[in-house]
């Protein structure tokens, strides 16, 4: 009977460990996540266009398709190749995150490019027009390429998910990149599913609904959709500039480089003294979020060139021929 009691209390210690080390990883997980929230923005952003031109009662089959590929994405490539750099080359995860944090520049330059009409963006290629004319050659299409932007937004949130993570177990690493790579995946594209279907439950409660009011929101939901998504995708493109430049000043400072970084914080906490103590916390980040968001955007319009004149072409001209 003693032995049995003992033997209870083991397993019973060994769920109390269970559970901390589970909290641990649920903890680090949202931590190392919030740092790609540009990232994690700009993807919800960007994917709701990938079910334009698709019936209702295919738009949630087309996400789930992509959601598949996201998850096969970051858990069979880029969970083992981070893991792979932080336990061989940890030397250059600080030059890969501040390459991602230079693309996030760039991507979001090219949207205010784009937007002012002073560049063309993703447009601007031969084959962009050519719609194939069967559906389920669309549907292909459209979630291949919604799965080969995905795996450049994983890897950036998974190399700043991975440069977040405190030192710990090999196996402590694996287990919180891996629950990175779950809640993110759910939670931008289970946010792109509510979006997509969202119009159509306004049109729903707008048509069917019992009471004025229910009535009134559905026709609020259906007016204010494209309104949303153009807010979110400026919130986006705000992100990914604010995120960008904070790694790549961040990549600076760890290299030698720290005066920008020390002129940045010397600004922020000058303004953060101006105002009101209860606020100077909230004011020092705004200031710093908005100088790295700046000097996202300049270095972004300077990458313009180079991405759209030299890499872009030769990223479809492989891309295409492997799809051929």
């Amino acid at each position: 009977m003693s032995g049995l009691l003992a033997l209870v209390d083991d397993v019973a210690a060994i769920a109390k460990v269970a559970a901390a080390s589970v909290d641990d990883v649920i903890g680090q997980a949202a931590k190392a996540g919030s740092k790609a929230a540009g990232a994690v923005i700009d993807d919800a952003a960007v994917s709701p266009k990938y079910v334009q031109g698709f019936s209702a009662e295919r738009e949630l089959p087309v996400i789930w398709r992509i959601t598949k590929g996201s998850l096969r994405n970051k858990l069979v490539f880029l969970l083992p190749a981070g893991l792979a750099l932080s336990n061989f080359a940890p030397w250059a995860i600080a030059p890969l995150l501040m390459l991602g944090g230079a693309y996030l520049c760039f991507e979001g330059a090219e949207k205010v490019a784009h937007a002012i009409g002073l560049s063309e963006g993703h447009a601007d290629y031969p084959e962009k027009d050519k719609v194939p004319e069967d559906p389920a050659h669309l549907e292909e299409q459209k979630a291949a390429g919604a799965i080969k932007t995905d795996f450049i937004l994983s890897a950036e949130i998974m190399t700043i998910a991975l440069a977040a993570i405190p030192e710990s177990s090999f196996w402590m690493e694996a287990a919180t990149l891996a629950m990175v790579a779950v809640m993110i995946t759910v939670a931008v594209y289970g946010s792109v599913a509510l979006i997509v279907k969202m119009d159509d439950l306004g049109l729903l409660m707008a048509e069917r609904g019992r009471f004025a009011a229910t009535r009134a929101v559905g026709r609020t939901l259906v007016r204010g959709m494209p309104g949303f998504l153009k807010l979110l995708t400026v919130i986006g493109t705000a992100a990914m500039l604010w995120v960008g430049g904070s790694i790549i000043i961040h990549g600076l400072e760890q290299m030698g480089f720290a005066a920008p970084y020390e002129w940045i914080h010397h600004i922020a906490v000058a303004v953060g003294h101006a105002a009101p103590e209860s606020l100077m916390g909230a004011v020092e980040w705004t200031t710093t979020a908005a100088i790295d968001g700046v000097f996202g955007l300049l270095l972004g319009l300077l990458l313009i060139p180079v991405g759209e004149k030299i890499i872009t072409p030769i990223w479809r001209k492989v891309f295409h021929k492997a799809a051929v």
